[in-house]
């Protein structure tokens, strides 16, 4: 039987003369795509310890990024919002990551992500809100239901990596795994802790948040417009 010639395997071929890439090179460009992927299993191993904020100290709540199924790049600019209460209906909570467009600007060392508290409420109501963005010396301002109307949503989700309030359940069951869920209408991911309950309550509500999305979103009320202070 003939024999075959000899052909490099992949991984093998020799060496172009003139064109090998200094080992120094190659070992710098390994180390910080490492660091990278690094960072980046870490946030994501990350979610699946955060807690659904629930504690007697009184831990805020609103709703995040998921009931719609809306998938959108964050800015990567937070915004606060406030309110001196909120009443919800069929609420969830487990943690997520939201994902900055590729080459923000906001991205900084976290790899365009940011870890969050995914939320979300199927009906909610609240009294006196405030949302305020920080533009860098100046913040644009939005206030609605301070009046005897009440701001209302459905479908609520927001984004939040602060949040601050007196928060009262009812029916309460923590610990489930995010993929179970039922109360909103919202499924996380598997394996992640989450919980839920049929309604929630929050006096002197604050938050910092990432994202919000609703199906409906009714503001009475409503006044936009720039500030020297936010919320």
């Amino acid at each position: 039987m003939a024999s075959s010639p000899d052909v490099p395997s992949a991984g093998n071929t020799p060496d172009t003369p003139g064109s090998a890439t200094p080992p120094e090179a190659q070992n710098a460009a390994g180390t910080t795509a490492g660091a990278r992927r690094g960072r980046v299993r870490a946030r994501r191993a990350a979610v699946m310890a955060v807690p659904a904020t629930l504690v007697a100290a009184g831990l805020a709540v609103l709703t995040a990024q998921g009931a719609l199924g809306v998938q959108f790049s964050i800015s990567g600019m937070p915004f606060t919002v406030t309110a001196t209460e909120l009443n919800g209906t069929g609420f969830e909570q487990f943690g997520g990551l939201d994902n900055m467009a590729e080459g923000s600007p906001n991205a900084g060392d976290t790899g365009g992500q940011v870890l969050v508290i995914t939320s979300a409420i199927k009906h909610a109501t609240l009294t006196k809100l405030c949302q305020s963005v920080d533009l860098g010396g100046t913040n644009l301002l939005i206030t609605a239901g301070s009046g005897s109307e009440k701001v209302s949503a459905t479908d609520l989700t927001t984004d939040s990596t602060e949040l601050s309030g007196d928060a009262a359940f009812n029916n309460i069951e923590i610990g489930n795994d995010a993929s179970t869920l039922t109360k909103a209408g919202v499924k996380g991911p598997i394996g992640v802790f989450s919980q839920q309950a049929d309604t929630v309550r929050i006096a002197h509500l604050r938050q910092t948040n990432y994202a919000t999305t609703a199906g409906v979103f009714k503001l009475p009320g409503l006044k936009l417009r720039f500030s020297d202070s936010g919320c």
